[in-house]
């Protein structure tokens, strides 16, 4: 089993700015992808950024720009600095960890980090 935590999620006024991290622990064999999603009610969840064992990233459009992300491959954590935040960003934000053995692949999520964002 893989643990998956995120941490660093809050309210922020428009404008500003917040660090997301997320650390995977337990049986981990080889973490490929790993990325940030988001959701909010009555919305499906959506992709917003991730970032390849090789450092290879993509965005949703609607963040480029804005966030940042990278990841820590020695202490299997991936980040999200999030610059010049606006309410739109406002959702729980999940970490998704993808281990890799072989030929299987087993995806891992977080519990989720709310990100408030005020006007």
């Amino acid at each position: 089993q893989v643990h998956v935590v995120e941490s660093g999620g809050g309210l922020v006024q428009a404008g500003g700015s917040l660090r997301l991290s997320c650390v995977a622990s337990g049986r981990i064999f080889s973490i490929n992808d790993m990325g940030w999603y988001r959701q909010v009610p009555g919305k499906q969840r959506e992709l917003v950024a991730a970032i390849s064992s090789g450092g290879s990233r993509n965005y949703v459009d609607s963040v480029k720009g804005r966030f940042t992300i990278s990841r820590d491959n020695a202490k299997n954590t991936v980040y999200l600095q999030m610059n010049s935040l606006k309410p739109e960003d406002t959702a729980v934000y999940y970490c998704n960890v993808r281990n890799v053995r072989g030929i299987d692949e087993y995806d891992y999520w977080g519990q989720g980090t709310q990100v408030t964002v005020s006007s």
